[in-house]
């Protein structure tokens, strides 16, 4: 029994973890909208979400690395630098540029298109296989476009407005808080899709890089660490002579900035780095739908938020897509090595005569062979002699 249930636990570690992750997605979603609304810059936002994250992963990645850190090289360097520039600066300052136009539910499902993003590009990477004639690999393309189609959905129809007991009081206030112009949705949207885009491209390069640097902490540790100084460099840029725009206090943006850099950046790039080599980049995207739903309750009970037929009809077309993306990807890691194909060992007994042994006697050989996917017979084993005449 108890060995059973390590079994079990061990299975749905990966699971367990990415539900976590999405669900500290969720409430940075909540807190850095309010901190936004504030008045906060998410230029200043960014890097001080770097720096907390920074302070608190280094020390654990300088002691418990030790052993697995590999030697760094100027290409692993590189490639963290495109890492730090991808993520923590290109896509989360238009993410939350993007939330600024909208709102946080909005936000939330528009970032439902990233496995679709991650999925198209972890094809051309050859991370992802397609097989046209493959139900599985049409169930995933199938759901990569719902995805999209969800989002165009969301983003252009707007619909009847749905009341909700627990935002009615914010009705009179909606224009400033809940309902948005069609032109800042799109400006918003499109924001926000370039985000995921740089996401994505992270996520597929974090796989990559994690082949020949496979430290976790450490690779999060140096991610936060660039990633703060790059999003400096461009907040310096952005926020030049607005010197008001770095002080911090102890209220919401202080919040923000400490619950998204402990839980959304370090821990989230750790957790991500650790599911993605056992199952891969798009796994880990697949589950973003959690955080979309987690926001659209949260949102409308804390910011009051309004919701409107055409986001809730978006967000139901995204969910379908993703869950033909999550079958298909389940049924890759199921048969890894192809729909219905396994290998099946057959066992060949063949007599070989004088002339085939050349030693003057006769001899029963058994070739044990299995067939792949490319229709090959390959030997799995030793020739065995079972006797001689």
């Amino acid at each position: 029994m108890k060995e059973s249930m390590q079994v079990m636990f061990q299975k749905a570690k990966p699971f367990l973890a990415v539900v976590f992750l999405q669900a500290g997605l969720a409430g940075m979603d909540i807190i850095s909208k309010a901190a936004l609304n504030e008045g906060m810059s998410n230029y200043v936002f960014v890097v001080y979400r770097h720096a907390v994250a920074t302070i608190v992963i280094a020390p654990f990645a300088f002691a418990l690395d030790t052993k697995i850190r590999p030697k760094m090289t100027t290409s692993i360097f590189v490639k963290i630098m495109l890492m730090s520039l991808l993520e923590p600066v290109i896509d989360q300052n238009l993410y939350f540029l993007g939330m600024k136009y909208t709102t946080a539910t909005f936000a939330a499902a528009m970032a439902n298109i990233l496995p679709a993003l991650t999925f198209v590009i972890a094809c051309f990477f050859r991370l992802e296989k397609v097989k046209v004639m493959s139900i599985r690999s049409q169930a995933k393309i199938i759901g990569t476009l719902a995805t999209v189609a969800g989002a165009m959905i969301m983003t252009l129809v707007q619909g009847p407005h749905i009341n909700l007991p627990w935002t009615r009081s914010g009705i009179d206030h909606a224009h400033h808080h809940g309902e948005v112009s069609l032109h800042h949705t799109i400006k918003g949207a499109i924001m926000i899709t370039i985000g995921c885009l740089a996401w994505a491209c992270f996520m597929i390069l974090q796989a990559i890089t994690l082949k020949t640097y496979p430290a976790e902490l450490s690779l999060t540790a140096w991610i936060c660490l660039l990633g703060t100084a790059e999003g400096a460099a461009l907040a310096l840029v952005m926020e030049k002579g607005n010197s008001s725009a770095w002080a911090i206090k102890w209220d919401t943006k202080f919040l923000a900035a400490a619950y998204s850099g402990i839980f959304c950046s370090g821990i989230a790039y750790y957790v991500q780095g650790v599911v993605m080599k056992e199952r891969g980049p798009v796994f880990v995207t697949a589950f973003s739908p959690l955080s979309m739903v987690m926001v659209a309750i949260m949102s409308s009970f804390i910011l009051a938020e309004q919701m409107f037929l055409g986001r809730i009809v978006g967000a139901i077309v995204i969910v379908l897509g993703l869950y033909f993306v999550v079958w298909g990807k389940a049924k890759d890691y199921k048969s890894p090595l192809g729909e219905d194909q396994e290998i099946m060992p057959i066992k060949q007994s063949t007599l070989l005569s004088e002339n085939n042994i050349g030693n003057g006697s006769n001899s029963n050989l058994e070739v044990v062979t299995s067939i792949v996917p490319n229709g090959k017979a390959v030997e799995e084993g030793d020739r065995e002699f079972l006797g001689r005449k």
